[in-house]
């Protein structure tokens, strides 16, 4: 190296030289840039993220707007003994709330214990778990280490709730950061009691099952309060994956969860060596599996008819009273842990059950009626449905008369696999098919306390009921309800405002409709001078017509709306038909039942209630009450209650009933220890049977019929009354025998039979039942004879008996001597509603059985 004097130099010029010190200070103000652009840098990533840090937590829910409830709780159904009859949740609400002083502290320790240890020191966010799971995420690449406390997941299940949906890391970062915020500042005001109460009502814990209650109830069919410390360390065990450990599908799994359960519970001093050991030795599964076998046995997902209507009435009440949609209604009604005091006697429900299910109770003969339904996928991908109506005429082609009546479910089985392999043959696929069998002929019943309007039972048909919210022959369907419309129609307002009497009589003689089709009796005979009692107990059509002309159908028809019937004609827009055609059941042919659309079983036992009831009408009622979830009175419903008739027009009808029972039509519904008074009904085509008839404590009406309409054979035309009598001689066992109350309105006097006025010595004398403002005041002028006036009497005989033995003569005690020809129509859609064979057309009805908005057509049919 050259260190001499002129080497230095050069070195000293080089250093100290313009171009060298240029050089240095660019090198050291790159530096300088760079450093400080690193720190901007640095500083500008940190505002972002504080930035979008403050972003995400700006947008998170206010913690004084969020509720960390439970979203759904399992609604209940109570019978009018406070008996749960039902309980209705929707998939994610089967949710049975409970106190945190009713979880056994071993349950509320396991849970802490295996999911978040430090659950009562941290607040809300668990940060040394955080660091276990970053630092186990790092060393071992296994990110599934959870580190969520449980007021975390308490807000993911109930604040949170669509964290299912999250499709990117950062949209389950976002919540995650929310989350935390969000526990710390409930854990602020909420007490670590609350949040545990709120999360062991929550969670998931597999079959269906939320919480910990509705978990107890499934896999040990006890209260969560009687759990043992194993059933407790079981259940603590499901939630971190409920299929997973399921303990009834996966018992194994299950097993060494709940070891290892035990374990932690150990560890962190929760349990004893003992404890541990006696849980572990517990053979908790076969406790389990027999819990299934007794819930399988005794659970019935399948409601009832009355449940079916009950749930209908409720939704529309939301919606109506409460100002809900559907959709909020049916989501209250199965996620909103209602409770449902509903009007059922169960007692008198199982009645109708155990009658309804019995053979014995119908024809030996049994058809059986198809309901069928298919959707498949055509090659070309299309949706394609088929209905039993195509299935129908695919095979009237061969057979014009082929109907969907079957000998056998198995005989109809061969005709849907022959349709349906002709609809598969091109390639097509099964999305989904409905096959049924209903035996027929078909039968329905209602039950209604006529004293409060309350529905004690109802059932819509014969047969194993399959499904939930099927067709409910008592609800849904209309039929026409023949001769005991004479009562509501007619009778009811000529006694009540037209000033006839049970006395009144009319000419049971030929007689013709406007248009001149004929009116027949059942009998095709004739009876000369007849009383409205004589005409109630002996169903005599032409007398019910003529009634009703001086009545008028439009007062008639009036009367009926007053009775509660929803489904008549009154020639409005909303009564026009597809063609133009409007209708109306305002038309004599009403007066035998003939009407347009047919009625419901409820709404035709609700108006004889209303007799029964001292001519009170009152709405049918399914529930008293509705409370919410937590115990507030939601809905109350009141009775709507309204007069329709005067209490001595009631009894009036009452007692001319009482002899369709004891002499007339109605002679099979007798009971042993308890008058009846009641009405038959049967269309003129044998195509609907009806009775309805009541006791001092009960209404009771009994539908039979075809559901497609079709002609009841001979055989088939008194098991309906047998029913009614064996369900009303039982739901009456036991009940005081007690008559029915005579008003002090009402009077007997004896007067002549032929005029109803009071007689003259050479008179055939009745005694019979008056209102005291329609009494006779004349005297009769048909009967004269040279002796002193017939000395008539208020007669005072105690046992409240008319006497009518003159006029049983003629009595149609068979039972077919009701049926009227009132051209009620021959054939049902598949809701069993009215249609016509074109051979009959009363009261102004069109092929498809309408009244017509006149009486320029009648329908006429012999037989």
């Amino acid at each position: 190296m050259n260190y001499g004097k002129k080497s230095t130099a050069k070195k000293r010029t080089a250093l100290i030289s313009r171009s060298s010190m240029m050089g240095k200070r660019a090198r050291v103000s790159f530096i300088r840039v760079l450093f400080v652009s690193l720190i901007a840098l640095c500083i500008a990533v940190t505002c972002l993220g504080v930035g979008s840090f403050r972003g995400v937590i700006d947008t998170a829910p206010d913690v004084d707007d969020i509720d960390i409830m439970p979203l759904g709780y399992a609604t209940f159904l109570y019978d009018d003994a406070g008996n749960q009859i039902r309980k209705l949740a929707a998939p994610d609400s089967n949710r049975l709330p409970v106190t945190l002083e009713q979880i056994p502290v071993d349950l509320q320790h396991a849970v802490v214990a295996i999911e978040d240890e430090r659950f009562y020191e941290h607040n809300g966010i668990d940060v040394k778990g955080i660091l276990r799971a970053g630092m186990k995420a790092l060393t071992t690449g296994d990110f599934s280490e959870g580190a969520s406390t449980i007021t975390q997941q308490l807000l993911k299940n109930n604040v949170f709730t669509n964290w299912t949906s999250e499709s990117t890391q950062l949209e389950r970062f976002t919540r995650k950061i929310q989350e935390q915020y969000l526990a710390v500042q409930v854990e602020k005001k909420t007490d670590k009691d609350t949040i545990l109460e709120n999360y062991l009502n929550t969670i998931n814990l597999g079959a269906g099952s939320y919480g910990v209650q509705a978990a107890a109830r499934q896999y040990f069919d006890k209260d969560v309060w009687d759990l043992n410390l194993s059933e407790c360390a079981t259940l603590a065990g499901i939630t971190q994956n409920p299929t997973k450990f399921n303990p009834i599908i996966n018992p194994d799994s299950n097993r060494k969860r709940r070891k290892e359960v035990l374990q932690h519970m150990l560890d962190q001093n929760y349990i004893t060596q003992d404890q541990y050991d006696e849980a572990l030795a517990d053979d908790i599964y076969s406790r389990i599996q027999a819990a299934q076998e007794k819930n399988s046995s005794t659970d019935n997902t399948v409601y009832t008819y009355f449940e079916d209507e009950l749930t209908d009435q409720i939704i529309n009440d939301l919606m109506n009273i409460k100002g809900y949609t559907k959709k909020q209604a049916t989501n209250l009604l199965y996620s909103g842990g209602l409770k449902v005091y509903t009007t059922q006697d169960s007692k008198i429900q199982n009645i109708l059950d155990e009658e309804y299910a019995d053979p014995s109770n119908y024809p030996d003969t049994v058809q059986y009626e198809l309901d069928y339904a298919l959707t498949v996928t055509d090659p070309d991908g299309n949706q394609v449905n088929y209905s039993k109506e195509m299935l129908q005429l695919y095979f009237q082609n061969e057979d014009p008369d082929f109907d969907l009546l079957f000998d056998s479910p198995e005989d109809g089985q061969t005709y849907v696999d022959k349709y349906k392999a002709s609809i598969l043959a091109n390639g097509s696929k099964v999305l989904a098919e409905r096959v049924n069998f209903a035996p027929q002929p078909q039968s329905s019943m209602s039950v209604i306390d006529q004293h409060t309007g309350y529905v004690k039972a109802l059932i819509g048909g014969r047969g194993e009921k399959t499904a939930s919210l099927t067709l409910n022959r008592a609800t849904d369907t209309t039929r026409q309800p023949g001769s005991t419309f004479k009562i509501v129609s007619t009778y009811a307002p000529a006694l009540n405002e037209k000033g006839m009497t049970l006395a009144t009589t009319f000419e049971d003689e030929p007689y013709e409709y406007p248009d001149g089709s004929p009116v027949n009796n059942a009998t095709r005979s004739y009876n000369g001078t007849t009383t409205i009692r004589t005409a109630i107990q002996n169903s005599i059509n032409v007398v019910a017509v003529k009634c009703l002309e001086k009545v008028t159908p439009d007062l008639g028809l009036k009367y009926l709306d007053n009775f509660g019937f929803t489904t008549l004609a009154h020639g409005t827009e909303a009564d026009k038909d597809a063609n133009g055609n409007v209708w109306s059941d305002a038309n004599l042919a009403t007066a035998l039942g003939g009407i347009t659309r047919g009625v419901t079983n409820v709404e035709l036992c609700a108006s004889y209630a209303a007799i029964a009831n001292g001519g009170n009408y009152i709405k049918p009622i399914y529930y008293t009450k509705i409370l919410d979830h937590n115990g507030n009175v939601l809905i109350e419903n009141t009775a709507a209650e309204r007069s329709v008739i005067k209490e001595s027009t009631a009894f009036l009808l009452t007692s001319a009933m009482e002899d369709v029972v004891k002499q007339g039509t109605g002679t099979a519904c007798q009971l042993d220890n308890m008058p009846v008074a009641g009405k038959t009904g049967t269309t003129e085509a044998y195509n609907d049977l009806w009775f309805v008839g009541y006791t001092p404590y009960y209404t009771c009406a009994v539908w039979s019929g075809y559901d497609n309409n079709e002609k009841l054979p001979d055989y088939a035309r008194n098991f309906h009354k047998a029913l009614w009598k064996k369900v009303m001689t039982r739901i009456h066992e036991g009940l005081p025998s007690k008559e029915f109350e005579k008003p002090a309105s009402v009077e007997k006097l004896s007067v002549c039979e032929e005029t109803g006025l009071l007689p003259r010595a050479g008179c055939p004398v009745i005694t019979e039942y008056f209102d005291v403002g329609t009494m006779p005041t004349e005297y009769c002028d048909q009967h004269f004879y040279d002796s002193d006036d017939y000395d008539y009497n208020y007669d005072t005989d105690s046992s409240d008996q008319t006497d009518n033995t003159t006029d049983t003569d003629n009595s149609e005690s068979s039972d077919n001597g009701d049926t009227d020809n009132s051209g009620d129509s021959n054939n049902t859609d598949d809701n069993g509603n009215s249609g016509d064979d074109g051979t009959d057309n009363t009261g102004g009805s069109d092929d498809n059985g309408n009244g017509n908005e006149d009486d320029s057509s009648y329908q006429v049919d012999y037989y």
